[in-house]
C-alpha cells in the first residue's frame, strides 16, 4: 500500500535528520530515498521538494510512521497514492500503470493542437521539403516552453524521448524544420494521449541493452546513444544521448555507450540492494556490435583503440568482476534501437510494444 503525504515549507535537512533519528537511513543510490529496516518491517519513504511517497510491507508500521510525522511537521495526509507530482498511478494487485494524461493534454493546449488530428510516428523518417521562406509554427519562445514540458513528459513516456532529445538540442535557435517536427511530435501525442508505462510483478532478473547511432547528427557528426534496462518484463531504465565528442569508428562510439549503460547498471543494482534484491549473477548487458564485444572480452590494447582505452577498460574490468555479461543481439532484435534513431512506424510500433508503452487497456476499472 501506497501513501501520500505533502506539507508545505518542508526543510528537507529537518526532516530527514527527524527520519534519521528514529532509524531511517539515506539510501546509497539516492539520498532523497530513505529506508527503514527493523526487524520484520520495511518502510521506503521519498522525498521531493514538498511531497512525500511512502510505502511498506506493513500497514500498521505506515500509519504509525504517519501519525508520528503529523505530530512533529505540519503534513497532510493524502492517503493512497493515486496521483504523485503529476504522474497517475492506476493499479490492481500485481500490475501499476503510470500516466501523465492531463499533463500531456495540457501541452496540446499550449501549443494550440488541441483539435489537431493524429499521426502513429512521432519522428519525421524523412525531412520535409520547406520553403526558405517559410515561417515557423512556433515563435522561439513558444517552442522553449512546449520542449521543457515535453522534456517531463518523457518520464512515462519513452517513446517520445528521441523525438525531444532532437527538438531540445535547438531550442536556443530553432528553425523552420524544427516546428514542423515538433508539429509531427504533438500530433503524435494527440492520438497516444492516455498512453504510459505499464509495470508488472514479475521476475527481478535484470538486463540491459545498449545501441548507438554512430555519427548520425548531419552538423556536428556526433552519435545518439541509448541504454535500457528491464527489471523482469519492467522497463525501469532509459536513456538517450548525443554523445559529447566525435567518434573515429562505429566501435569507439558503442564503447562510451556501453560505459555509460555499466555505470547505470551498477547504480540501478546498488538502489535495489537497498530493497534487499540482490543479484549474484552478472547483469546480461546486450550490444549488437561484434567488433565492441570482441574487444571487451580481449586483455591485449590496441593502439588504435588507445584514445577509447579508459571507457575499454572500465566495461572490461566489469566484466571479470562478474558485474555485467555483455552478450551479442541481432540489430533486429535491439530494443535501444528504438531511442536512438527514427524509425518506421511498424518497426517503433513493435519495440514500444517491447518498451510495455501503451494505453491503460490492461487495468480498466483499476483503484
Amino acid at each position: 500500500m501506497l501513501f501520500t503525504v505533502c506539507g508545505r515549507l518542508l526543510d528537507f535537512g529537518t526532516f530527514t535528520s527527524y527520519l534519521i533519528q528514529i532509524g531511517f537511513t539515506h539510501s546509497q543510490a539516492d539520498p532523497s530515498l530513505l529506508i527503514l529496516h527493523r526487524d520484520n518491517i520495511r518502510l521506503y519513504l521519498l522525498v521531493y521538494v514538498n511531497d512525500i511517497l511512502l510505502t511498506g510491507n506493513d500497514i500498521q508500521a505506515m500509519t504509525d510512521l504517519v501519525d508520528q510525522l503529523k505530530s512533529q511537521f505540519a503534513m497532510k495526509n493524502l492517503g493512497s497514492a493515486n496521483q504523485f507530482l503529476g504522474i497517475k498511478i492506476d493499479h490492481t494487485q500485481d500490475k501499476y500503470f503510470l500516466s501523465q494524461i492531463l499533463y500531456a493534454k495540457s501541452i496540446l493546449q499550449m501549443a494550440e493542437l488541441h483539435k489537431c488530428n493524429s499521426v502513429a510516428n512521432p519522428s519525421l523518417t524523412k525531412l520535409t521539403a520547406l520553403k526558405p521562406d517559410e515561417p515557423s509554427f512556433f515563435d522561439a519562445i513558444t517552442y522553449r516552453r512546449i520542449i521543457e514540458s515535453l522534456q517531463y513528459l518523457t518520464l512515462t513516456r519513452p517513446d517520445i524521448a528521441y523525438a525531444v532529445n532532437v527538438l531540445s538540442q535547438h531550442m536556443h535557435n530553432p528553425a523552420s524544420i524544427h516546428s514542423v517536427m515538433l508539429k509531427k511530435l504533438l500530433w503524435y501525442i494527440q492520438g497516444t494521449t492516455d498512453f504510459g508505462l505499464l509495470i508488472t510483478r514479475s521476475n527481478l532478473l535484470l538486463r540491459t541493452y545498449s545501441d548507438v547511432n554512430w555519427a548520425s547528427d548531419p552538423a556536428t557528426r556526433k552519435s545518439t546513444s541509448s541504454f535500457c534496462t528491464f527489471l523482469g518484463d519492467t522497463l525501469i531504465s532509459w536513456t538517450v544521448k548525443k554523445q559529447n565528442t566525435v567518434s573515429w569508428s562505429s566501435t569507439e562510439s558503442e564503447y562510451r555507450a556501453l560505459a555509460s549503460a555499466t555505470a547505470n547498471t551498477i547504480w540501478i543494482k546498488r538502489l535495489l540492494a537497498d530493497f534487499r534484491v540482490t543479484h549474484s549473477q552478472p547483469v546480461d548487458l546486450y550490444c549488437d556490435n561484434t567488433s565492441t564485444i570482441a574487444l571487451a572480452n580481449n586483455p591485449v590494447f590496441y593502439a588504435r583503440t588507445k584514445h577509447v582505452e579508459i571507457d575499454q577498460r572500465f566495461v572490461r574490468d566489469h566484466i571479470q568482476n562478474n558485474i555485467i555479461s555483455l552478450l551479442p543481439i541481432s540489430t533486429v532484435d535491439q530494443i535501444a534501437d528504438f531511442l536512438t534513431k527514427p524509425l518506421a512506424t511498424p518497426r517503433f510500433k513493435l519495440l514500444r510494444n517491447n518498451l510495455t508503452i501503451g494505453a491503460n487497456t490492461q487495468l480498466e476499472g483499476a483503484c
